[in-house]
């Protein structure tokens, strides 16, 4: 026989596992701008998300290959040492929709992300942390793609 406890926690991990798959969508899109991913340069981008103002920083970090030899699969990663940051995006220049992904931050996780992103052609690729009074700060990478992954 089941015990409440029991039952309580079963629940509590089949909901886990429904809203990690996208069938409770109020949770898993509270957090997707339309207008950020549709945008087609770094600083539409940036427009519709609406940092106050844009500054490179060596506080913020990205990591990615100097030659991608497949532009279908190509690891990103941003990461920062910044207080207080309440988004970290990565940013491909050159690609049809510029924003690679967005990631919620709180005080209570690393800054610390990671990615595969599609290239059609080599681009700069941007790490932009922003923080909670509005300032986005950015690192920047050329990545050079051998053969491209959008259609190239």
């Amino acid at each position: 026989m089941q015990t409440r406890r029991e039952t309580l926690k079963h629940s509590a991990v089949v909901a886990g596992l429904l809203a990690s798959t996208g069938l409770f969508p109020q949770f898993a899109h509270a957090a997707f701008n339309k207008n950020a991913f549709d945008a087609k340069s770094v600083q539409d981008a940036l427009k519709a998300i609406g940092p106050a103002t844009l500054a490179e920083s060596k506080d913020v970090t990205i990591t990615g290959p100097d030659i991608a030899e497949n532009g279908a699969v190509v690891p990103l990663g941003a990461s920062t040492t910044l207080a207080n940051v309440k988004q970290l995006l990565i940013l491909v220049e050159k690609n049809p929709s510029t924003l690679v992904a967005m990631f919620n931050m709180s005080d209570s996780i690393e800054p610390t992300v990671s990615t595969r992103a599609k290239m059609g052609q080599s681009s700069d690729v941007y790490a932009v942390a922003i923080t909670a009074d509005g300032k986005a700060l950015f690192a920047k990478k050329e990545v050079k793609v051998t053969l491209g992954g959008c259609g190239g």
